[in-house]
C-alpha cells in the first residue's frame, strides 16, 4: 500500500471520529477545511498524484476519489443530524416575553419640507414630476432663454464636465423636458436637487434643494401666480404670514418679480434674521418668457403660464428656526434628533 492510500485510510478514521463529535455547524465546517478546502488534505494529495508509479495510479486514485466522497458523505450526515437535533433550552422561545419596539430612523428636515410642498402643491392640481441631475447645456440654459454672456453660464458659477454637460444649476430643466413632451395644458411642480459653485456659508451652499413649480394653459396671468404663492405661504407657515411681489428681472420670465414672506422670527416687525426689513426673500417668479414657449414649440399667442422656484432649504431653516445652513449637512445626530 503506498503512502498516499495510507494517508486517505487515516484521514477517513480521524474524520468519522470529528463528525461524529461535532457539535454546531462551526465544527463540521471545520472538518470541510481540513480536508476538502483550498489548502486541505485532499487538495494537497490531488498534487501528490503525479507521483505515484504506473502500476498504482489506478488503485490510488480509485482510493482518493472514494475517500473525498466519505468525507463529503460524513460533513453531510453531521450536518443533517445537526439540523434534525431537538431544540434545547437555551434556543427555545420565550412566548412570555414582550415584544421589542424596532429602532426605526426618521426623515432629515429638508426630505420633511420638500415632502409637505410637494403634497401642498398636489392639492392645488399640481403633478410632481423629476428629471436628471446631470444636463445638457440645451435644457439648462439654451431653452430657458438665457443669454450666452449671462454669468451663470461661466465655469466659476457652474459645474462642466469634460463632454459639456453640466451639474444642473436648477429644476427648471424639468419643466423644459416636461413641455417638450406633453402638450399643453401643464401644472407641474419640480423638487430635486441642484448644484452650484458657490462659497458654503449661513445662507449658501454647493449643492442645494429647489421645488418648481410651472402652470401653461389658456388665459393665465400673474393674479393665478400670486393666488398660488399666497396659498403656499398660509399653509405652510400660518394665516398671519404675509406675501409681497418685488419687480426683478430672470431670463426666463418677463415680467419677473422676486417672491417675500413676512418675517417668520419677528412677525414682520424688523430682527436681524430680516435685516430688520421686516420681510424675508424666499423664491423668484413670474410669468413664463414667450421665448421659452417658443423654444418647446408652443404658441405664445395661445397659450401662457407662469413659474416659481422655491428654496427648499430656506424654507427648512424659517420652519425650524434653524440659523445656519451648514447645520442641516453636518450629520450632527444632536441636531437631527430634534427633528
Amino acid at each position: 500500500m503506498n503512502a498516499i492510500i495510507e494517508k486517505i485510510n487515516r484521514a477517513l478514521s480521524e474524520a468519522s471520529a470529528q463528525a461524529a463529535a461535532a457539535g454546531d455547524a462551526a465544527a463540521v465546517e471545520q472538518i470541510r477545511i481540513d480536508y476538502l478546502g483550498r489548502n486541505g488534505l485532499f487538495p494537497a494529495l490531488s498534487k501528490e498524484m503525479g507521483s505515484v508509479a504506473p502500476e498504482e495510479r489506478k488503485e490510488t486514485g480509485r482510493a482518493f476519489n472514494e475517500g473525498r466522497n466519505k468525507i463529503q458523505a460524513m460533513i453531510d450526515e453531521a450536518t443533517a443530524r445537526l439540523a434534525a437535533a431537538p431544540e434545547t433550552a437555551a434556543d427555545a422561545i420565550d412566548l412570555s416575553l414582550p415584544g421589542r419596539r424596532w429602532s426605526c430612523g426618521h426623515k432629515h428636515p429638508v426630505t420633511i419640507v420638500a415632502d409637505e410642498c410637494a403634497n401642498l402643491f398636489r392639492r392645488m392640481g399640481f403633478i410632481v414630476s423629476e428629471g436628471p441631475e446631470i444636463e445638457d447645456i440645451f435644457h439648462n440654459f439654451d431653452a430657458l432663454n438665457t443669454p450666452m454672456d449671462h454669468p451663470s453660464r461661466d465655469p466659476q458659477d457652474t459645474f462642466y464636465f469634460d463632454d459639456g454637460r453640466i451639474l444642473r444649476t436648477q429644476t427648471s430643466p424639468v419643466q423644459i423636458r416636461t413641455m417638450e413632451s406633453h402638450e399643453p395644458p401643464v401644472r407641474i411642480v419640480a423638487p430635486g436637487r441642484v448644484f452650484r459653485r458657490d462659497t458654503p456659508d449661513a445662507t449658501h451652499g454647493m449643492n442645494f434643494h429647489q421645488i418648481e413649480g410651472l402652470y401653461i394653459d389658456r388665459n393665465v396671468s400673474m393674479a393665478d401666480l400670486k393666488s398660488v404663492l399666497r396659498t403656499f405661504a398660509t399653509e405652510m407657515y400660518g394665516p398671519k404670514v404675509k406675501i409681497r411681489l418685488r419687480p426683478h428681472f430672470f431670463p426666463f420670465t418677463e415680467p419677473s418679480v422676486e417672491y417675500d414672506f413676512s418675517c417668520i422670527m419677528c412677525g414682520g416687525k424688523g430682527c436681524p434674521v430680516c435685516k430688520n426689513s421686516g420681510w424675508i426673500e424666499i423664491a423668484g417668479a413670474g410669468m413664463v418668457d414667450p421665448n421659452v414657449l417658443k423654444n418647446v414649440g408652443y404658441d405664445p399667442e395661445i397659450w401662457s403660464g407662469y413659474a416659481f422656484g422655491l428654496g427648499i432649504e430656506r424654507l427648512a431653516m424659517l420652519r425650524y428656526r434653524i440659523p445656519d445652513l451648514r447645520y442641516l449637512y453636518e450629520n450632527d445626530v444632536r441636531f437631527l434628533e430634534q427633528f
